[in-house]
């Protein structure tokens, strides 16, 4: 194994140490209980969105931490779910007296471990709701989970529902949205190579040099099925169809079309998907609104592609464009 850490059980602390060395200016990480929050004040009025789940998915969700996405975020451990009390305190150090948005991955821990912190927070006088995502096609069931995992529409749910509530809009609007979002959303993953966990200290699984997997996770969890490698424009056909085949998809629809690195992929490869994925779309009717390409959801050194559709309507596209400064996503004024 190498990894540039120092020792396995000290990574997920000096990691965040250094984050908040490099990101002051953005965030706050408070060490006992274990959470991130935005380093300017909280307002009134605003509701707050709390996200989290195992470390080694970075920049999700620590690098959305700021200004128009979270407001907090729960590490766990790498590929393990943070426990209920740091999701509870995280609730109460951001809630601004209109409530707050849980955003949850449906993996089994992160489920009971945020819906037992919701309940600690209501306890505490709190509104709390919280919203699964569920979008990724590739398994019904899988090692971590009970249905579909939640992987790359987490991501725009956090944008676009930042997005409204920075607008002002009210807790219960908030989370419909997110509930939309998550059901216009759908994601595939393919690996080139597994990922190493630093605990485990070996491959979570093996792959031959002409092999790859289709359908993998993010905890590296192994996919649907094992196929020979492809040229990219092949890995974006066997990503696609069963995005567009799963919603399904309309003509004359606007999508977000996400391509996403799972950490050990060069840009340049990601974008050879994206060209090859945006002509798929294209070919169905489907105008690309929007886009985004890059690793945001990550599964530590693995090298792979995912895929994410996500059907848009005219007030996702608006808090789509909302203004964001969060470490991984900077724009608008």
């Amino acid at each position: 194994m190498k990894k540039l850490i120092n020792a396995p059980e000290d990574l997920v602390r000096e990691a965040l140490e250094g984050m908040a060395l490099a990101h002051g200016d953005l965030i706050r990480v408070n060490a006992a209980p274990l959470f991130i929050t935005r380093a300017e004040a909280k307002g009134t009025g605003k509701v707050a969105l709390v996200s989290g789940g195992g470390s080694g998915h970075e920049p999700m969700h620590g690098g959305f931490v700021g200004r128009g996405m979270l407001d907090a975020a729960c590490p766990g451990a790498v590929f393990t779910s943070p426990t209920p009390d740091p999701i509870a305190e995280a609730t109460r150090a951001v809630d601004a007296g209109a409530g707050v948005l849980h955003i949850i991955k449906n993996y089994t821990g992160d489920v009971m471990n945020f819906e037992m912190a919701a309940e600690l927070a209501r306890e505490a006088g709190i509104a709390v709701e919280g919203v699964i995502v569920n979008d990724d096609v590739a398994v019904e069931d899988s090692l971590y989970t009970a249905g579909r995992r939640g992987v790359g529409t987490t991501v725009l749910a956090e944008k676009i529902c930042g997005g409204a509530a920075e607008a002002g809009r009210p807790l219960d609007e908030v989370a419909a949205l997110c509930r939309r979002v998550n059901a216009a959303g759908r994601s595939m993953g393919v690996a080139l190579s597994a990922c190493t966990v630093p605990h485990a200290g070996k491959p979570s699984f093996e792959l031959g040099p002409d092999e790859m997997e289709v359908g993998i996770g993010i905890h590296g969890e192994p996919g649907r099925r094992r196929e020979r490698l492809e040229p990219a424009d092949r890995v974006a056909e066997i990503l696609m169809r069963p995005l567009l085949e799963d919603l399904p998809f309309r003509r004359g629809d606007d999508v977000l079309l996400f391509i996403n690195g799972m950490g050990g992929t060069p840009l340049i490869e990601l974008y050879v998907v994206y060209r090859k994925a945006h002509a798929i779309a294209r070919e169905h009717g489907l105008r690309v609104a929007r886009s985004l390409v890059g690793p945001y959801v990550t599964s530590l050194e693995m090298a792979g592609v995912s895929a994410t559709l996500l059907r848009l309507d005219d007030e996702m596209l608006r808090y789509w464009d909302a203004p964001v400064h969060t470490a991984a996503l900077r724009w608008g004024a």
